[in-house]
């Protein structure tokens, strides 16, 4: 097994990294206050949001490399797993972090309306880049909502304040992703979203207890495609198969939830397989390992 972070609740982010910890159920970092620090691969119990100049190199993001530009913003949500496992370096970040429990949201209008941010989501080009006028807008937000944290105790009225802090940077978050989803319509990037999007959403709706792991006739099915036109959409934009792409996308699922302490059975049930070798067999014909020596 990797050494993962397990953050449980936001403050787990803020020790490890020495940070001031300011209230119970939510975190602001300013990483030029902390920096140099050591990197880390973090499960997230808590919502997340990293706006950065300069991230680190090969981060994983739902188990798969990549890069980000400078500039961005890495979105996560309970369940999620990402970042970089130690490695004994010591890093400098220019930006922030936000780190907010599901417990503050409970009972608000904004706990209903998360599931309407589409940016929390493992699909990698879906960093949101900003524009300077952004860095600066949210920056400011950020540095506002640590001020109101350091001279306030926690109290109903508090948490209201925070609240509408994280409520108004989230959509600014949510007209970046917009922006940059519109320039990008009609292309074949777009369908490749959408059918992660319906992937993330058959799974997210739980329809795989009923109809097993999701076929390409299904979905595309439901994005009103033939499977052959769905399929050679998919091979335009990835260069391989619609049903390779699903296969990619369940195992990615398969290792957060062995990763979160599910064990094999379990794991196979969740994702919905018929039987616990069948996943295996996928598993190592899509890995090359097992899923045992993946935990091993």
């Amino acid at each position: 097994m990797k050494n993962i972070l397990h953050i449980s609740d936001p403050n787990v982010y803020a020790s490890y990294l020495d940070a001031p910890q300011l209230h119970p159920l939510v975190s602001v970092i300013h990483y030029d206050e902390v920096s140099p620090i050591r990197s880390s691969l973090n499960r997230y119990g808590v919502y997340g949001l990293f706006i950065q100049r300069n991230l680190p190199k090969n981060l994983t993001y739902g188990m798969k490399m990549f890069d980000a530009a400078d500039g961005s913003i890495i979105a996560v949500e309970p369940g999620q797993i990402g970042g970089k496992e130690d490695d004994g370096e010591e890093i400098y970040i220019s930006g922030w972090a936000l780190l907010f429990s599901p417990e503050l949201l409970r009972g608000t209008d904004l706990e209903a309306k998360m599931k309407d941010y589409r940016f929390f989501s493992y699909f990698a080009t879906e960093t949101l880049k900003m524009e300077p006028s952004e860095w600066g807008r949210i920056t400011q937000l950020l540095s506002q909502l640590k001020h109101e944290l350091q001279e306030n105790a926690d109290s109903a009225s508090l948490r209201a304040v925070i609240l509408g802090y994280i409520r108004l940077i989230l959509e600014y978050c949510d007209r970046i992703y917009l922006r940059q989803l519109s320039k990008e319509e009609k292309t074949t990037s777009d369908i490749l979203k959408r059918f992660h999007h319906l992937l993330h959403e058959y799974y997210m709706d739980g329809r795989q207890m009923d109809l097993g792991v999701p076929s390409v006739q299904y979905l595309a099915g439901e994005l009103a495609y033939s499977a052959r036109y769905l399929g050679d959409l998919i091979h335009k934009a990835t260069g391989g198969t619609a049903i390779g792409y699903i296969h990619s996308f369940v195992i990615e699922q398969g290792k957060n939830l062995l990763m979160n302490g599910k064990n094999i059975t379990e794991t196979a049930h969740m994702l919905g397989f018929g039987y616990p070798h069948h996943f295996t067999r996928l598993f190592k014909k899509e890995t090359g390992i097992t899923p045992s020596q993946f935990l091993g």
